[in-house]
């Protein structure tokens, strides 16, 4: 029940509306009942030709007996236009309120869905990028379009179900009270009735204790489907260049065979639970008639009283199955809102602490001091004592083989990952004291793997200012050589670049990303080798742009090849997580011999 409270609390923030569509679900209800009192004078007065008794002993409402008296007075015809007329009003008001209870509810499920794809998103951005490393893109995604819709399903139907039909539940055996009380039927018939249905929610309850495991592993199975379409879509050149079609769709067909198994387990379940209630609805209707028909038979029971007891036990059973169908709607529901409280409840762990000062101006320099770091509490260190002074103004260049950490040294600058041991300072300030969108604002980043929206190349552009300087951003296009070829697009800089900007040349993406760095302007600037896998004629232009881009700044760039980083001012050679030398290019090539051997590799393939 905790778990359920909990998934309601998705539907607190709109419980006036929650609230209306429950005052009109007991009007709904009272209205869906109140035919079933028609059935009495139908069946004794205009079918059979009988007054309707109350039988003798019985102290009914004075409302009661007048309304009796009233009908066995009526001529027979009159009685029949007037209830007919009668029904003709009830299940218009009934349709009325139906139609607004549902509706109603509907909104409330719209809201909630809304308002949680809005709090998955909002906590995915604020979350640090060692969160995005533990939890696979395509896992992610599947919580907003999987979970948050069966969430939605849940509260529009479910959630609305476990409310109306308990009151749907509540009138009707009202009726068959009333009907007991006023009409004489037997007690023996009240308790048959009412025992033998609730005894249907036994199993059904065993099933869906189940049917919520196989939920929480079927939603699993649709978050790996995502995450391989994710992974196959975006790199569709490489399985075509490798000719793997037919091993990615034989992966794909293996895991919408386990998501298909997952889902009939789950069928099979929730389908025997309708003929299971029908079949007990049966066998109890079956034990009242063979008790009372030597009753009906010989008179000693009305039988439009009994007629109208029937149909309320009958009209019993349609709530009663449809809460053990809700049942299993809410244990799906409960298994997504599991996993999105997962999100939601997952701690962020680089964020302002209590206190933290906003980094205003650069003016002196970074600094690492004996910093150690790994990207798992069970793994090894990525660094290793990291000792490294960059004065303001500096450019300095790291270099050495993949997999070094080079990458990794660079992304704890902007704070994208925090030190395991150590400190990360600028100007002297630990960064875990500063505020972290004012550090940020200030450094700007051109990476090897160039990320553009699709969206428009001014967008791109000047990507984090709302307030867009059009003078400004034509002058960064300008200085990052872009500017000639964003005026031949179809719309200049109003033209659509496409997804992750693949309707143009990695040159072209390359120098828009270093436009978008120099409009920001930062005074810190990493470069991520963002020169490689270009062209020579793209590296000449992108290189031309870069040299602009890092005039009057302090620089931290990863060099991909040695000629771009010789008049360093510092060259940090990083050899498995450990600085291993520093110094100038001259000053490294006589000592060094990994940069030796790095240069000489790199300047043999050049001149092959």
């Amino acid at each position: 029940m905790k778990d359920y409270f909990k998934f309601l609390g998705f539907i607190k923030p709109h419980w006036v509306i929650f609230l209306l569509a429950i005052l009109c679900m007991i009007v709904s209800a009272l209205f869906e009942a109140s035919p079933l009192a028609m059935i009495i004078p139908l069946i004794d007065v205009i079918i059979s030709g009988k007054a309707v008794k109350i039988p003798d002993g019985v102290s009914a409402p004075q409302i009661l007996q007048e309304a009796v008296s009233a009908v066995n007075a009526m001529p027979k015809l009159e009685l029949l236009y007037i209830m007919t007329a009668a029904i003709v009003v009830i299940f218009i008001l009934k349709g009325v309120f139906m139609f607004l209870q549902t509706y109603l509810m509907s909104d409330v499920s719209e809201r909630v869905i809304r308002d949680v794809k809005n709090a998955i998103y909002k906590k995915l951005v604020q979350q640090s990028m060692d969160f995005f490393g533990n939890n696979p893109t395509g896992v992610l995604m599947a919580r907003i379009t999987h979970d948050a819709t069966v969430i939605r399903d849940a509260i529009g139907t479910g959630v609305a179900d476990t409310f109306y039909k308990p009151i749907e539940l509540l009138v009707y055996f009202c009726v068959v009270l009333g009907v007991k009380v006023y009409f004489g039927i037997p007690w023996k018939l009240i308790i048959v009735g009412t025992v033998l249905f609730p005894l249907i929610m036994i199993p059904v309850r065993q099933m869906s204790k189940r049917l919520r495991d196989i939920s929480y592993k079927t939603q699993q199975r649709i978050a790996d489907i995502n995450n391989m379409l994710l992974e196959t879509i975006a790199g569709m050149k490489l399985v075509k260049a490798f000719n793997m079609e037919n091993y990615e769709r034989g992966r794909f067909e293996k895991h919408n065979q386990m998501y298909y198994r997952l889902n009939m387990k789950a069928v099979k379940r929730m389908k025997i639970i309708s003929p299971l209630t029908e079949t007990t609805a049966v066998i109890c209707v079956a034990i009242i008639l063979a008790m009372t028909g030597k009753s009906i038979i010989s008179g000693e029971l009305s039988a439009g009283a009994f007629a109208a007891f029937l149909a309320a036990i009958f009209s019993m059973m349609k709530p009663v199955k449809r809460l053990s169908a809700v049942y299993t709607i809410n244990q799906q529901a409960l298994a997504a809102a599991e996993r999105i409280f997962q999100i939601l409840d997952a701690p962020v762990s680089i964020q302002d602490k209590p206190g933290a000062v906003e980094f205003k101006s650069f003016s002196d320099g970074i600094s690492l001091d004996k910093v150690f770091f790994k990207y798992r509490e069970e793994g090894d260190y990525v660094l290793n004592d990291i000792n490294l002074t960059v004065k303001k103004g500096e450019i300095v260049a790291l270099v050495g083989p993949s997999g070094g950490g080079k990458s990794t040294l660079v992304n704890l600058i902007p704070r994208f990952y925090d030190p395991n041991k150590g400190r990360v300072c600028i100007d002297g300030i630990d960064l875990r004291d500063m505020q972290v969108a004012s550090l940020r604002n200030k450094i700007g980043m051109v990476t090897q793997e160039t990320l553009l929206f699709n969206d428009t190349v001014k967008a791109n552009l000047s990507y984090g200012d709302l307030e867009v300087d059009e003078e400004k951003l034509v002058r960064a296009a300008e200085t990052a050589n872009a500017h000639e070829f964003i005026r031949e697009f179809p719309e200049g800089y109003n033209t659509i670049i496409g997804e992750r900007g693949l309707k143009i040349s990695g040159g072209q993406r390359q120098r828009i990303a270093i436009a978008r760095a120099i409009y920001k302007n930062p005074p810190i600037l990493i470069l991520d080798e963002a020169t490689s896998q270009l062209d020579t004629e793209s590296e000449k232009l992108v290189q031309e742009a870069i040299n602009k881009l890092m005039m009057g700044r302090t620089v931290i760039v990863i060099a991909h090849r040695l000629s771009t980083i010789m008049h360093a001012d510092k060259i940090v050679v990083i050899n498995d997580g450990r600085m291993i030398d520093i110094g100038t290019h001259k000053d490294l090539l006589g000592r060094n011999p990994l940069y030796q051997k790095l240069y000489e590799m790199q300047f043999a393939n050049e001149n092959t």
